[in-house]
């Protein structure tokens, strides 16, 4: 009896440690990962003045808001980059899923929003007073709301790939990018400068990188299985 609940064990062990190993997903792919920096001296950040909304300015009277046209952190890195497949991309569906674009502080939060072709928008107001918000396509349809305090989201979508400036004509400093792509493999800089390009089937790829004042670069990748490459996007950056 004890020989035989000993194989029933043994069995039973090999059975769960194959079932766990069926469990285990295929590798998703290459990745491509890397940094946006500079060389040279880039431009200064501006503080905002934000005495013609009085509440926004007590908001930040401890930290003034700084324009974002180039914002830069430790070791010449660039945030708010933007990095994607533009030619050769082979796996991109539809997303679905709902990006936030949020009014807070008198501020657009995130500076920068990347998101698919037809992918659903929605903007909010978190902020006690008015805001309006205006992009400025050139390809596709422009249009221009206000949203008052404490009314529903704004639900938007755009059908053409396109980088779109945002601007709120109620207050003058505020500004923004919708980024519209075709692409599911895309990345935005944090404040280390870093990218990171997951489920990248084998191929041949031409990353995109773009800045909104540095304009754009281009370098082309191939990946092999489902290895990681590391590559370095760097812009000259002038004082003005």
């Amino acid at each position: 009896m004890k020989m035989r609940h000993f194989i029933v064990t043994i069995v039973a062990l090999l059975v769960s440690a194959a079932l766990a190993t069926l469990a285990v997903p295929p590798p998703a792919g290459g990745m491509i990962t890397g940094k946006v920096t500079y060389t040279g001296t880039p431009p200064k950040m501006k503080p905002i003045d934000m005495s013609k909304e009085p509440n926004c300015a007590k908001e930040h009277a401890a930290s003034p808001v700084l324009t974002e046209n180039v914002v830069t952190g430790p070791g010449n890195t660039v945030e708010w980059a933007v990095v994607y497949v533009s030619q050769g991309d082979q796996g991109s569906t539809p997303d679905t899923q709902t990006v936030k674009f949020d009014q807070k502080g008198c501020q657009y939060i995130p500076h920068v929003l990347p998101m698919q072709v037809n992918q659903p928008i929605q903007i909010v107001n978190s902020d006690p007073h008015l805001h309006n918000i205006h992009p400025l396509p050139k390809i596709n349809a422009e249009w221009n709301k206000s949203q008052p305090p404490g009314t529903p989201p704004l639900n938007e979508k755009y059908d053409k790939p396109e980088f779109i400036p945002v601007k709120c004509n109620v207050h003058p400093w505020m500004h923004g990018w919708f980024i519209v792509l075709n692409t599911s493999h895309y990345s935005v800089t944090g404040s280390d400068g870093s990218f990171s390009i997951k489920g990248l089937p084998p191929g041949k790829y031409t990353l995109t990188a773009w800045q909104e004042q540095f304009g754009t670069q281009t370098q082309d990748v191939t990946l092999a299985g489902s290895e990681t490459k590391t590559i370095t996007f760097v812009f000259k950056a002038l004082p003005y």
